[in-house]
Formats: C-alpha cells, structure tokens, sequence
C-alpha cells in the first residue's frame, strides 16, 4: 500500500508538471519589423503576462494545458487577439506582429508630400507636422472662412495682425517676418509678393485634406523665400465614393459662412468642385466707432479635373478664383452715417485668378515623371481717404520632376522656371514700386536608408535670379531611431529671399509715401540655419494612457536684412545696413490619451534679436513665450467637445513699448449624427481685447494713427453651424 501512494504521487506530480507551458514571444511593428520596447502580452482570463524587453521579447510562464487567447497589446496599435492550443507543437519563439493603428489617433502613418517622397512623418528626416482628418475639421468649425486660427493654434506659429481696422494678417513662424515664410497649395507658389497680403484671409480650410507645416529653411525644394519655413495645402482629391457636403455657419458679430464641396471619381474622369460664400459685418465690440471686423463679401470656386488616362498616366486641371469687397473704418461711414468727423476708412478689392496644370506619368513602379504649370493673376486696390494703392500681378510657374523610389533610398530631381511681374497703376507722381523677376532653378534631393535605424536626408539648389544672381542651397537632415520609443532628428540648410515691397511693415501703413527699393544697392537676404528634435513616445499605468512628447531646438540667421525706415520728408525706404536677424528659441508639445480624451500641451520659446551695425535689439511684435493648452473629449460618430487655453507673453512694439501679457480661451462642441453634424464654438469667452489695455490709435478718429496690434480686437465671438453630408 505504501508503494502504491508513492507511485500515485509521482504520477501525479508528473502530470502537473508537463500540464504547465512556458511561452516565448517576440512582439513587433508589422510594417517597420521593429521590436516594440514594453509592448505587453496576456493570457486572457488569467493574470498571467508580461512585457516586452529592448529586443521586443518576454516569456509567459505556467500556462495550463488546453486552449487559451492571448492578447498583445502597444500603444498606438491595433490590439491582436490569438488562439493557442497549449503544448505547442513548437517550441520556438512565436513572433507577433502589430499592426499600426489606421483611425488618424497617431499622425505616425501620415504620408507627407512637401518632401516629394511617399515616406510617412515617422520615416522621414525632415521634420514634418501635418494637420488632417479630425484636427483639420475641428479647427474649420471655429473659423470656417479662413485658416488663420488653424495655423496660429500651432506650436512656434503666431498670426500677425496687420491692419487695425481690415483684419489684414500674416503668420511668423519662429518669430520671424512673414515674408520669410512660403504659402504654396498643392506644391504651386500661388501667395507670393503682392498676392500674399490677404493670403491667410482668403483661404478656407473645408476643401482642404491636409496641412503640411516645414520650420527651416526649406528653399532646397522649393526656392526663395521659404527661411523661415514652408506651409503647403493639400487640396482634397476624389475618392473611392462620391462626396457631397455643405456647411452653414452663422456668427454673433452677424457673420456668414456658406459653402459646399463635391468630388468624384469615374473610369476616365474625376472631379471636386469646392464653392462659398462668406460674410462679415462691421462689429464695433469696443464702441470706439472703429471695426474690429469690417464688412466684406467674399465669393470662392475651385472647380478641378482629374483625367485618368490610362493605369500610368494622370492629367489634373483646376482653377481656384476669389473676388471679395473688404471694407472697415469707422463704423458710421461704413454703416452709411459718415460725416465730416466720422470718415475715415480702408477699402480693399480684389480678385485671385490662377491656373493649375499637372501631369504625372509612371515610367515603371518605382519611376515617376511630373509636369506641373501655373499662371496666376492677383490685382487689389486698396482705397483710404485721400489715397490709393493698386497694382496687378502676373505670375507663372513651370516645372519637370523626375522621381526615383527604390528600396533603400529616394531621388527627386528637377527643373523650375518661375516669373512675377508686379505692375502699379499709376496714383500720382510719387515713383511706381513695379518690378518684374525671373528665376529659373534646378534641384536634386536623395532619401537613404543608411541602416535599420539611421535614415539620411540631403539635397542642393541652384537658382538664377535675373537681379540678384546665383544662389546654391544645400540641405541635409538625418533620422536615427534609437527603438520603438526614441527619435532623433537634425537638420540645416541655407535660404534667401528677393526683396520687395511687400513686408509687414509696407503693409501696415499700406504702402503709402514707400520708396521702390533700390536695386542697384540692395542685395538678396541670405540665411542659413538647423533644428534638432527629440521625440519620445510609451504607455503608462499598463497602456492605459499614452504619452509623448516632443523637443525641438532651432536657429535661424538672416543676413543683411532689408529693413524698412522712415527717412527725410516724412517718407519710407528700404534700407539695408551691415547686420544680421537671428532666432533661436525651443518648442516641446506634449501629448496624451487615456479613453476619449486626449490632452495636448505646446510651448514655445522664441528669442528673435536684431543686429544693426553694432546697435542689438529685440525684434519687435514677438511673444517670447508662448502656451498652447487643449483638452479634447471625442466618441468616435457621437460627440466632440474641445476647451482650449493659449498664453502670449509681452511683446516689443516698434515704438519701444511693451505690450501686455494675455490669455485666450475657447470652447467647441459637436454632436455628429450619420448625415448632419451641428457644432458650437465659444472664441475668446474672457473676452480678451487689445483695446481693454488702452487705445489702438493716437490722433482722432477721423485721422487715426494706428499702434501696432499685438492682441485680439474682435474679443468674444461665437459660431454655430451645420454640416450636412449628403454622399
């Protein structure tokens, strides 16, 4: 009997000990074959599990025999499910694959084309933030008519207002003038020179896919101008399904915004087709009998063709047009009670023509030709007692690409021709500020895959400018992937800008007693510059939350500035003396996600300095501090609620003050049904005002000389609205 009970016993222990498996896993990123670093794995109704090491692998122990699902888990990728009968037949490491999440949470699979490569933003060297799907469509809420607020929301970006009483602006990226910053749509320079000034008011942001935003100098692709970066629009294109959409929106300073976008694709042809119309009312908030908004009719169409002409070959041709009638001045005249006191105002008419042509053509799979024209035609009058400025623009682009994508590295090469002739109808006797500039350019750019981790980036320019000479502009940008957590990037180039008329400063006074520039002495300004970032991305409290965070450093120099000076007889001049313009500063954005809500929190520091002779100064109209809070409540299909906070720390004023420091507020909300979407948004409910802090102007009211505005003048403002989605 005694035997018997040992031999039962070991029996036993023996079937314990071979009903007990040990799993070994190695979790990776299905597309990159990277390890995913904390990635977990559990056995689904037990408490066994684990995490991933450096090398992406980790081992389960004590699983029972039989069948059981594991689950693996990583932020920012789809959780995948496994049934497994336990023992294994083999007792190899099983490698599990995760694939990214595809719902726009992580802008990781976003692919970029302001690089000319088909890479996502977490494949490139070149540091790329992308605006689309959910944020681009929040943002067109608050301010259907423009993208003002979708750009100045932005990290390192502020919107400068440059007419008191018009709402004329234009964006600083990194705290530098907006003439160093270029606005192309869909690759074609179309807001350049003269036809910038109402760029930012002009553009609406609902037929838009995408917004693509470079810091640095980005002229090795895209030539002069783009020192202190590059925003390029991606119009929408059609899709699989046919697309119909409509949006009224309303506002309580009596604005209105109607519009509608549709798209299609056939065999052979597809179409968009993108119409609106937007209203302003003169809004007085302040009661000084001065418009924080004028009145203004706008009117917009962009119809576009796309010609499938065979597997290889795609043919586009679209025109975009606006026509708008902008008014603002003292309220009575505008409101039609103007008398000898109330009679000052600034009008401002114009009408934005242009083409665009592109032809893309597949030599073979990785091979790809692109042919690409625009003409553009801008002409504004802007009308103020006593004076006027008008003028046209004529401006052209051309270029041929050629695109090589092959399995470790990417070639662009390419050809451009570009004219722009500004013709000034003649006011009176004071000298015209025409002026007429060819530039003809050539480009090579190589992506390579140096190893695993480490991606290289460079290229180099040549233009000829038929004023200012020759100008060769490197470039070079590196990625290194340290693992699934760790990036770094570094990069630099060099830029240059033609001078011309068209500053903040000209517009500011628009353009009046100011000097053509004098281009026998006037050089072209000349930058060069880098940035280093740092990026960091993980779960916390078991991938219940995920964080990430973003650093980036940047310096950017500009030298021999042309700067704009008031001189004998109470006229204005360009001039350009020895000395240099310099900003270096930091951006962090910081971003986390637990359930449906979603925090994002940006700072941004920019210490922009001028050099004159030996004379240092800080450059004037610049938040040095700068902070960007929102807070984000989203069920997917249902609902959408947004509060955000920005904080603007004093800034220089061009008459050696100082203006004060400021909060804006904001709230949204949006309840989307299948077919219709209403939303609501609250701008500025503290009702923040530049003109809480003082008067804007010196003199009286029927000659107001305006200080700069450096703070909101429309205060509180709320929008409403419908979306209607028909298709």
């Amino acid at each position: 009997m005694k035997h018997l009970l040992v031999l039962l016993s070991a029996l036993l222990y023996t079937c314990t000990v071979y009903g007990q498996n040990t799993l070994k896993l190695i979790i990776k990123d299905a597309k990159t074959n990277e390890p995913l670093i904390g990635a977990t794995a559990i056995i689904i109704g037990t408490t066994k599990g684990g995490a991933a090491d450096t090398a992406g692998r980790l081992q389960i122990g004590n699983i029972p025999n039989g069948t059981h699902v594991l689950q693996a888990r990583y932020v920012g990728y789809e959780t995948r499910l496994d049934t497994l009968t336990f023992p294994l037949t083999d007792a190899k490491p099983l490698t599990i694959l995760l694939e990214p999440e595809e719902d726009g949470e992580e802008l990781d699979n976003v692919t970029v084309s302001s690089t000319r490569s088909s890479r996502t933003i977490a494949n490139i060297p070149t540091r790329v933030e992308a605006i689309s799907g959910e944020e681009l469509d929040e943002k067109g809420n608050m301010k259907p008519s423009d993208i003002r607020m979708l750009l100045a929301e932005s990290t390192g970006i502020q919107t400068q207002q440059t007419s008191a009483t018009s709402n004329n602006s234009s964006i600083r990226i990194q705290g530098l003038d907006g003439k160093y910053t270029q606005i192309i749509r869909d690759g074609f320079p179309l807001y350049s020179g003269f036809s910038g000034g109402l760029g930012l008011l002009q553009i609406a942001p609902l037929d838009l896919k995408q917004v693509e935003v470079i810091k640095g100098s980005s002229s090795t692709l895209y030539g002069g101008g783009a020192i202190a970066g590059l925003v390029n629009l991606i119009s929408k294109t059609p899709g699989d399904k046919p697309e119909l959409n409509f949006l009224l929106n309303g506002t309580s300073a009596r604005g209105l915004d109607v519009s509608g976008f549709y798209s299609e694709k056939g065999k052979k042809v597809g179409a968009t087709v993108y119409a609106a119309f937007d209203h302003g009312s003169a809004y007085d908030p302040a009661g000084i009998d001065l418009t924080a908004i004028p009145n203004f009719d706008r009117y917009t169409l962009n119809p576009k063709l796309f010609f499938y002409l065979n597997d290889k070959t795609t043919l586009i041709a679209g025109i975009n047009s606006t026509i708008e009638d902008r008014i603002g001045g003292d309220l009575h005249y505008i409101q039609g009670n103007g008398d000898a006191t109330h009679s000052y105002f600034e009008r401002n008419k114009t009408g934005r023509y242009s083409s665009q042509v592109q032809l893309d053509r597949n030599l073979t799979e990785h091979q790809k030709l692109t042919f690409k024209n625009s003409f553009s035609y801008y002409d504004r009058t802007i009308t103020l007692p006593a004076y006027q400025f008008a003028g046209e623009q004529l401006s052209s682009f051309s270029e041929a690409a050629y695109t090589v994508n092959l399995e470790k590295s990417d070639w662009v090469l390419g050809l451009n021709y570009l004219t722009e002739r500004f013709s000034e109808s003649r006011q009176s006797t004071f000298p015209l500020r025409s002026y007429n500039y060819n530039t003809i350019g050539g480009f090579v750019q190589n992506t390579w895959d140096a190893g695993e981790k480490f991606t290289l980036e460079s290229g180099i320019r040549g233009d000829y400018h038929d004023q200012f000479g020759f100008f060769a502009l490197p470039r070079v940008s590196a990625l290194y992937k340290t693992n699934a957590h760790w990036s770094l990037r570094l990069g630099g180039g060099m830029g240059y800008k033609a001078p011309n008329v068209f500053t903040e400063d000209a517009e500011r006074i628009q353009f009046r007693d100011v000097w053509p520039i004098d281009m026998a002495n006037t050089k072209a300004e000349r930058s060069y510059g880098g940035n280093f970032d740092v990026n960091y991305k993980t779960g916390l409290f078991d991938d219940q939350v995920s964080f990430s965070i973003n650093q980036l450093l940047f310096y950017t120099r500009v030298d021999n500035p042309i700067l704009l000076s008031q001189i004998a007889g109470g006229n204005y001049q360009y001039q350009q003396p020895r000395g240099d313009l310099n900003t270096k500063g930091g951006e962090t954005n910081i971003k986390l996600t637990y359930a449906d809500f979603k925090l994002f929190v940006g700072y941004t520091y920019a210490d922009v300095s001028q050099h004159i002779l030996d004379n240092i100064s800080a450059y004037p109209l610049v938040s040095k501090h700068r902070l960007n809070n929102v807070l984000m409540y989203e069920v997917e299909d249902n609902w959408k609620l947004g509060l955000e906070a920005y904080y603007f720390s004093p800034q220089r004023l061009n008459d050696g003050s100082t203006g004060r420091a400021y909060w804006t507020t904001g709230f949204m909300a949006e309840k989307i049904w299948e077919r219709l979407s209403v939303f609501i948004n609250f701008e500025n409910f503290t009702d923040t005002r530049q003109t809480r802090f003082g008067s804007i102007f010196n003199g009286s009211v029927t000659a107001p000389v305006f200080r700069d505005i450096y703070a909101p003048l429309d205060g509180f403002v709320m929008n409403g609205g419908i979306k209607l989605r028909l298709k």
